[in-house]
């Protein structure tokens, strides 16, 4: 007799290759598919939502819930104050944190979830505002909430049809459509998402640029009709040294740049008299800056698509106020991390 073990069919590497690949094809037209059904209802919900003066309260059950609590995070990344509510506990007296300012937006891709549809008297009674996000448009929550925002039938991806695959996918997509729509609508800034994100690359990227360039003591700034000469050797800072001089106008405004680099090419095609001669002679006129209002990702883009090893940064005015140096970035750098 043959055992249950022996009657197993390999499952080769190809078709499981292969099943991924349908798996992930099949999801992403479901996005497409979704992109094309946006309609007036979803600049209904982007009001409603932009317009809340309390929080966004999202509820769900299930794999609809798992993907309210990620929708959480990114309403709250991107300036909303969000949290989550489970049905259960909101059904067993945590509905007392919701208050006729703040705007639940429900997920329930059957739009029939018991939990879900026992919640919906009590928020009728409480006069909050109510975004269904269903599959369902005649279901009992599309039909009791003011906004609906409908899914469409999807058919789920992989073994038979049976788990949430492509559903949850789209419930996610449209839940972080949302919130960037919200985001934009209120004028969320970059700098205001840096607040929100302090820690890791991502934190250091969006931090402003005065807050991470050299400047003070560190800084080399000379006037550009002194000698090279007279500028290198009065120009000696202890500690961290910048790579380079900053030249500036009869104004103080910043109006070349010379580097270590620059230097070396002197020296190399022994042009030593230049050494005796005016630095607006070998500067580099007129040289690539960032505001010091910027922030640094910026400046990083900037250094990797120009190569500049050095760059400086200027205030509203056009004066020097700091300088940015390759290796105070290194580990932002493409390709270099």
């Amino acid at each position: 007799m043959q055992t249950a073990a022996a009657a197993v069919v390999p499952y080769s590497h190809f078709e499981q290759l292969r099943t991924a690949r349908d798996v992930i094809v099949h999801e992403g037209q479901t996005l497409l598919d979704l992109s094309r059904r946006l309609d007036a209802s979803f600049c209904a919900a982007v009001e409603q939502l932009a317009q809340c003066t309390g929080c966004v309260i999202v509820t769900g059950v299930g794999k609809a819930g798992l993907i309210g609590q990620k929708l959480v995070a990114t309403f709250c990344s991107t300036g909303t104050r969000s949290f989550f509510l489970h049905p259960t506990e909101a059904f067993h007296g945590d509905l007392g944190c919701v208050g006729r300012d703040d705007v639940m937006l429900i997920l329930s891709n059957s739009g029939e979830s018991s939990e879900v549809v026992q919640l919906l008297p009590s928020l009728r009674q409480a006069g909050v505002p109510l975004i269904a996000m269903t599959g369902r448009p005649l279901s009992t929550l599309a039909t009791q909430a003011d906004v609906t925002l409908c899914l469409g039938q999807i058919a789920e991806a992989g073994l038979h049809g049976l788990p949430p695959t492509s559903s949850a996918i789209a419930m996610l997509a449209l839940g972080d459509a949302l919130a960037i729509v919200v985001a934009e609508s209120r004028g969320f800034t970059p700098q205001e998402f840096g607040r929100f994100h302090p820690g890791g690359s991502l934190g250091r990227r969006l931090t402003p640029v005065n807050e991470i360039m050299r400047k003070g003591d560190e800084l080399r700034i000379a006037c550009e009709t002194a000698t090279v000469r007279d500028v290198l050797t009065t120009l000696c800072r202890p500690g961290r040294r910048t790579g380079a001089v900053m030249l500036v106008d009869t104004e103080q405004c910043l109006s070349g740049l010379f580097t270590d680099s620059d230097l070396a090419r002197l020296l190399e095609q022994r042009r030593d008299e230049q050494l005796d001669r005016s630095m607006s002679e070998v500067m580099t006129a007129r040289p690539i800056t960032i505001a010091e209002t910027a922030i640094l990702g910026e400046a990083v883009q900037l250094m990797s698509q120009r190569h500049l090893s050095e760059l400086p940064v200027v205030n509203a005015t056009g004066h020097p106020v700091g300088l940015i140096d390759i290796t105070d970035v290194l580990g932002l750098m493409p390709n270099m991390t």
